[in-house]
Formats: C-alpha cells, sequence, structure tokens
C-alpha cells in the first residue's frame, strides 16, 4: 500500500503499483441529507412492497413528494444493496432433473440424427 511517510516519492510508489496519482489523492464525498431522507423512504417502500422495482419506488416517492428520476433511484437502490423480489426465468434443466436414462436418450436421438444425416449426404437413402 502506499505510505506517505516512506521516503520513496508518492508519484514512484504510485506509478509502483499502476495507481494514478489522482486516485490515491481521492476522497469520496458524502452523501447530501435529502439522498439519506430518501434512501429511509426507499427503505420503508421495499419493506411494505419487496417486490416494486425502482419504477414502482420512484411513482411512490413522487407521491410522498419527492421529485426524482428512476435512474437516481435506481443508484440508491444500488448503493443499500436492495433489488425487486420477482420470479427469475428457468431456462435450465436442474441437475437433478439430469437422470442417466435422459442422458443417454439424449445421446442416442442426437447419434440418430448425425447418422441419417450422414447417410443422407452420402446418398444412401
Amino acid at each position: 500500500m502506499i505510505a506517505p511517510e516512506h521516503p520513496l516519492p508518492l508519484a514512484r510508489q504510485c506509478r509502483l503499483l499502476e495507481l494514478a496519482r489522482s486516485t490515491f489523492y481521492y476522497k469520496k464525498k458524502p452523501l447530501p441529507e435529502r439522498d439519506l431522507k430518501m434512501m429511509r423512504h426507499i427503505d420503508e417502500i421495499h419493506l411494505a412492497w419487496p417486490f416494486y422495482g425502482s419504477r414502482r419506488i420512484m411513482h411512490e416517492l413522487r407521491g410522498r413528494g419527492y421529485r426524482v428520476g428512476r435512474g437516481h433511484v435506481s443508484r440508491l437502490m444500488k448503493i443499500m444493496g436492495i433489488h425487486a423480489i420477482y420470479r427469475r426465468s428457468r431456462t435450465g434443466l436442474a441437475p437433478f432433473l439430469l437422470t442417466p436414462q435422459l442422458v443417454a436418450a439424449v445421446i442416442s436421438a442426437a447419434s440418430s440424427v448425425s447418422l441419417s444425416i450422414l447417410s443422407y449426404s452420402a446418398g444412401l437413402l
């Protein structure tokens, strides 16, 4: 890590770590009081309706008197680590559904298809 009291200059330490000096000097700004209040309201709304996403929460906040956009609500939700609860798509087979019989059936079906393609292309049919 970078040590300002080290005899090696800060510029050299940053260069060795492949870190921009501006990154070393950067101080994160605290969130404005308005955002903190809005985050409390977002938390209340999320606890009451955990399936609400940033769009519905934005409309709830507008009903409470805030002038806010969806992007800002989305950013605050990301900072808070919350997201809407909704049913995810299940496009793949679960591992417990893959039985040896199913795997064998898939392999035999694939091999029979490839055999019929080979025999068709060879003119045997």
